[in-house]
This record gives C-alpha cells, structure tokens and sequence, in this order.
C-alpha cells in the first residue's frame, strides 16, 4: 500500500525528538522550532493517532502507553532512513559518471583517465559515450565533454582544447597514386565522408576550388576516431584532428600531408550543471583533466 501524501513524517520526527528529549523545549532546539511548533506537531499526530503520546505534567512530560509503543519503532525508522540516505549519498559520490564523444573517449580520455583513478582511488569510473548532447536532468552523467562555443545555458564549462583539423592518409594510399604534391592530388583518392562540411572548409582554404564532393560516395562511420581507423586501414583520406594521433603520426601508420590546419570556431569543453559546481568528484575530475591537458585554459 502506497504512503498517503498526508502522511505525518514531520510530526513523527518532532515526536522521535521530543520522546528521546523527554522535552518539548530541548526538541525544539535540537530542531530549529519553537516550543509552540513542537506542540503543535505533537498535537496534529496525536490527533491523527486518535490517542495522548505524552502525559503533560508540571515541567515535565512523559510518554503514555501509546508513545512507548511507538517511540522505538519511529528511531528504529529515522535510524534506516538515515542509513539510506547515507548508502545513497555515498555511492553517489563514490561513481563519477562521464558522457564524452566517443573520439575524445577513446583517443585521448582512455589513455589518461587511469592517472585520475591513481590520485582519486574511492572514485569508480563510468563512461558514456555518445554524439548527442546530453540533458543532465534526464540522464545519470554528472559530467559531460562535448564539443561546440561552450555557450549552454545553466552550465559551468571549461575549455579543454581547440577541434582543428587537417587530411590524413596512410602512406601506403598516399603512395599508391605517386604522392600527393598539392591539396588537389587529395581529390584523385577517396575521402571519408566527403559529406563532412570541414571538407569543403579545408579545401577552400588550401585554394581548391571547385571540388565536386556531392557526388563521391558517402560513408558515415559516426565519430572521428572510426575514421581515423579507416585511413590508417588505406580505406581512404579522412579529416581529422591532429592532436588526437600522436602516435599514428610517430610510427608512420598515418602521415600530415600538408602543413594547412583548419578551425571553425568549435572547442571541447568540461560541461556540468551549475548547481554541482561544489560536488567533490566533480571538482577532483574537473582539477585532473584541466591539469592534464596543458592547451586547456581557465573560463
């Protein structure tokens, strides 16, 4: 049977203090009430009850038959209560839950989110991945990496890096056709996702004009970090962000073919609602990742 809104739970907690007290003055004090709003409170449970919970005598008051039944099974309640909200509140500062990109998940969150649990180690982990932008209401992420102006209403952001971004082509593709001497040579190979607007952004800049991208074949993979597997797989040229391949640039198995590195305006930032700005596990991750990162900046 469901709890009745009219459920006295104020009342029986003034009357847990006022039995443990065995004062409605001392109640009061311990809850921040007038001794006239505690007598109030005893009053609408007694009524409720349909039976006296104390026997008001000259400067004391004592519990009746009825208040002794009920005193210790009202603690014993406010006991679990307490116990509950403390289990809940530390498993929730216990697990930090993450919504990344999946590019930044993967290319640079997962390669370093092992030196915050080194230096956080009572704080677990948990990583969503996703392209939408999330509504914090509606889902468990207390944090969120997401990229765009860093303009969401209602939210503290932190800038994290700039999204730029340049062609990458493996060198075995690149040498397939003779090399690539000037951005044009880009278009005698296939582009990932031609459909991608920094395309026609980069090769604008790079004076290539008249480039038909509207008709090369689509493929959509869903995140960058697929596109940079594709290029690195001779699948094709793929635009991607230069700071996210470090290592497939050392090693070789992706090369920059030109020195042209594009930016429309767009950054990653750390995002979480306003209200939680104060949360521990978010300050902790907050102070890592902004250390960690040395483009980051302070906003």
């Amino acid at each position: 049977m469901k709890m009745s809104r009219q459920f006295p739970l104020n009342a029986l907690r003034v009357f847990e203090a006022t039995a443990r007290q065995a004062s409605f003055t001392k109640a009061g004090q311990e809850l921040g009430m007038t001794q006239t709003a505690v007598s109030y409170q005893i009053k609408l449970l007694e009524e409720s009850i349909g039976e006296p919970l104390f026997l008001r005598q000259t400067r004391r008051i004592s519990l009746t038959e009825a208040g002794q039944r009920l005193a210790p099974k009202v603690s014993e309640a406010f006991d679990l209560l307490q116990e509950a909200v403390a289990h809940a509140r530390n498993s929730t500062e216990g697990t930090l839950n993450i919504h990344s990109t999946a590019t930044f998940a993967s290319r640079w969150l997962a390669r370093h989110i092992g030196s915050f649990q080194l230096k956080n180690p009572a704080i677990a982990v948990r990583l969503e991945t996703g392209q939408e932008m999330i509504d914090f209401a509606q889902t468990e992420a207390d944090v969120a990496i997401r990229a765009g102006k860093g303009d969401w209403p209602g939210l503290r952001c932190h800038h994290l890096m700039k999204v730029d971004f340049t062609p990458m082509v493996s060198p075995e593709l690149a040498a397939s056709i003779g090399g690539l001497s000037t951005p044009a040579d880009l278009l005698k190979l296939r582009l990932i996702d031609p459909g991608d607007p920094w395309w026609k952004i980069w090769l604008t800049a790079a004076g290539v004009s008249g480039a038909d991208l509207e008709s090369r074949p689509r493929s959509r993979l869903g995140a960058q970090s697929f596109e940079a597997q594709a290029a690195v797989a001779g699948q094709g040229v793929a635009m991607l962000t230069p700071a996210f391949y470090p290592e497939e640039l050392a090693m070789g198995r992706l090369i920059q073919p030109f020195d042209l590195i594009c930016h429309e305006g767009s950054h990653y930032w750390l995002a979480y609602p306003e209200s939680r700005r104060n949360a521990p596990k978010i300050r902790a991750f907050r102070d890592w990742l902004l250390n960690e990162l040395p483009q980051a900046r302070p906003t």
